[in-house]
């Protein structure tokens, strides 16, 4: 059983094959991250444009690669939220065209789902380094991406609960902010990661939000705590606006506070996981989203779980169809409800 997977939640255009949930034919990933970049971050109007150019040609691409024509095609399936408005009906709406044209049963994908199900593709001619066993139930999900920041308890596919989620910003949207204090170049994450590397991360200590729910993130305060830190090192007070900051903190001080920086945010994640497994004793652990890319982050959750954690290729951790795909299979095997391909409709406020 092959399913076709179409993402387009924000400026990645993607598609990919996936076999039976598991094996990974093809994953084509069209960017206009370069189109973002000297404005520090997703405009949603170029996003959707560039969509509209790339969607068709990175679905044919994915298909050719993938050695297969639409008759080897079982199911088409699409995120249809969350995400940006624009960006998702523009796959959305080739999906339910692609559905029609080419008779095939269409799945509506929640693209944040969709994070922790890169982690079942165990094999593939792709030259990507995979887990060598897919998760067991009952599992963990540690979702953790520029929009997102969810600890979920599954116990079975599509049984699952929402344990907690920030509050405010999420994780990879404070190392964007972070990466723009220290003038790190778009997009943050990579760059704040990248910078980390080069810094202590003890040099200084940075607050972790006490939080009212158990399982709850927020990464607001520890944004600001970078700020005034910041502010701090150079000698001037919460008066001077943050763009300065840049040309005034030496690569040193960058460097440590980068460091800082993910090493807390890191452990903010890491400490709510242990918490959660405590508590439930999952079988396994897997995160998913940009920020599973970190490798900090992967570092302390293999040394403080007592389980074994895998993870999927870092190409796997952002945006992309095979994840979608992935998750398509499943709502095959387990006879979901198929999306109307005359009526589906886009929720870029879709949540879990």
């Amino acid at each position: 059983m092959r399913v076709l997977g179409i993402e387009s939640s924000c400026d990645e255009t993607a598609a990919a094959v996936v076999e039976d949930g598991r094996l990974l034919l093809s994953n084509v990933v069209a960017s206009s991250m370069d189109l973002h970049a000297k404005y520090g971050g997703v405009i949603p109007e170029i996003a959707a444009r560039s969509h509209i150019e790339a969607v068709m040609p990175v679905i044919q691409q994915a298909l050719d690669d993938a050695n297969c024509t639409w008759d080897d095609i079982d199911a088409i399936a699409v995120t249809y939220g969350a995400g940006l408005l624009g960006s998702l009906l523009i796959g959305v709406l080739a999906a339910r065209t692609l559905a029609i044209t080419k008779n095939k049963p269409l799945y509506a994908i929640n693209h944040v789902e969709g994070h922790i199900y890169a982690n079942f593709i165990t094999e593939t001619p792709l030259p990507y380094q995979l887990p060598s066993k897919q998760p067991v139930f009952p599992m963990l999900g540690v979702i953790v991406s520029g929009g997102h920041s969810q600890l979920v308890l599954w116990r079975d596919h599509f049984d699952y609960t929402l344990l907690g989620q920030t509050q405010d910003d999420a994780i990879g949207e404070a190392f964007d902010k972070v990466a723009k204090i220290l003038g790190l170049p778009y997009p943050g994450g990579i760059s704040v990661s990248r910078k980390a590397e080069e810094g202590n991360p003890t040099a200084y200590k940075l607050p972790k939000a006490k939080m009212q729910g158990k399982y709850d993130f927020s990464f607001s305060g520890l944004k600001t705590a970078v700020l005034r830190l910041s502010q701090e090192l150079v000698g001037k007070d919460y008066s001077l606006p943050s763009y300065e900051l840049q040309g005034l903190l030496n690569e040193s001080q960058k460097a440590d506070i980068a460091a800082s920086f993910t090493q807390t945010a890191n452990e903010t994640i890491v400490d709510k996981v242990m918490l959660a497994y405590e508590e439930f004793k999952p079988a396994s652990v897997v995160i998913g989203g940009g920020v599973a890319a970190d490798p900090d982050l992967r570092r302390q959750l293999a040394e403080r779980l007592p389980i074994a954690i895998e993870y999927t290729d870092r190409k796997l951790c952002g945006d992309n169809g095979a994840m979608i795909a992935t998750l398509g299979c499943y709502h095959v095997m387990h006879k979901q409800p198929t999306a109307d391909p005359m009526t589906l409709e886009v929720s870029p406020n879709l949540s879990m």
